[in-house]
């Protein structure tokens, strides 16, 4: 394979540093920029290390000159959707306003092959499940907003330079690196897993069910839970699809079905052995019962075949990690 040279921002976070691995493994050249404010410089396993935020614009296109990237995967955002509510200013500004920053620096440098980071938060509250790509956007907290106004800038900007992308939506990501080597290290996680083995470990008193009274069968939400190492597997199968002139495009990151959080705690409290207090509290605002992509779409194009659609691995991958974390 003739080395081609990815810039990765975001890549020293939880999805990024799990695709740099990947991306590395595979010979990639690889360059990550990350402002360290989530992410961690010890998970950025390959390549080249900048610390840079998309805001400084004039540090970003000497870079990029300076590099010469052949594509770009775009991860860096702010992700917690209660936050984005409090403080909607600071998600359109780190996700909105940078990714725009970014993308314009890559028409003017002639840069035109760009994996993005969306997120199934988009579709808000589906009117059907499993959700196709094909499904209005509907966000209903700024987090989902932000990352819909950059879909919407994109289709622009494809149609206007000729730019092309892939745009990954995600579902509820999960589990760590099966070697062990990186995980999820957020200072105060909002994921159901995390938290409930963060819970199992002792580092929270009890873990708190948002809703029991949901229209499913045992009355809590069902998400549609994604190996980490699946997910940033499709990041290379974005990447060489644009590669080979693939048209822009968007796809799904899910296994098309999914588990409630009774099943995830349950399963949790068994890979775990530990029976920890749950307390059950009101639904929150805004969450929609179910949440199941369609992936269909990424298997047929991208031609993308997940290898750990099993939730006890996942949780146990993920568990190894709390109980052996690196950073």
């Amino acid at each position: 394979m003739e080395e081609k040279r990815l810039l990765i921002t975001g890549g020293a976070g939880y999805i990024g540093s799990h695709t740099v691995k990947l991306l590395g493994e595979k010979g990639y050249r690889l360059l990550t920029l990350d402002n360290l404010s989530t992410g961690h410089r010890e998970a950025v396993l390959y390549g080249e290390f900048i610390k840079l935020d998309l805001s400084e614009r004039d540090e970003l296109r000497k870079i990029i000159r300076e590099f010469r990237p052949d594509a770009v995967i775009h991860f860096a955002a702010s992700i917690e959707v209660e936050e984005s509510v409090r403080n909607p200013e600071k998600y359109y500004r780190n996700n909105t306003f940078n990714s725009l920053n970014l993308i314009e620096t890559m028409v003017e440098e002639g840069i035109n092959r760009l994996v993005f980071s969306s997120t199934a938060a988009v579709y808000g509250i589906p009117d059907k499940i499993p959700v196709d790509e094909n499904q209005p956007f509907k966000p209903i907290n700024p987090y989902g907003r932000s990352k819909a106004f950059v879909e919407e800038i994109l289709k622009d900007v494809s149609s206007a330079k000729g730019l092309r992308y892939v745009s990954l939506r995600y579902f509820n990501v999960a589990g760590a690196d099966p070697d062990g080597k990186l995980g999820q290290s957020y200072k105060n996680p909002t994921h159901l897993i995390t938290r409930a083995l963060k819970t199992a470990l002792g580092e929270y008193d009890d873990l708190y069910i948002y809703g029991t009274d949901y229209p499913t069968p045992d009355g809590t939400c069902i998400r549609d839970f994604i190996h980490v190492t699946d997910l940033a597997s499709a990041h290379i199968d974005a990447i060489e699809y644009l590669f080979e002139g693939g048209d822009s495009d968007a796809f799904n990151c899910g296994y098309g079905h999914g588990y409630s959080v009774r099943e995830v705690v349950d399963m949790v409290k068994k890979v775990t052995g530990v029976d920890f207090p749950v307390i059950e509290a009101d639904r929150r605002p805004g969450d929609p019962p179910q949440l199941v992509a369609d992936s269909r779409k990424i298997k047929k194009v991208l031609g993308w075949k997940p290898q750990y659609d099993n939730l006890e691995f996942i949780i146990k991958t993920a568990w190894n990690w709390e109980l052996n974390k690196r950073y």
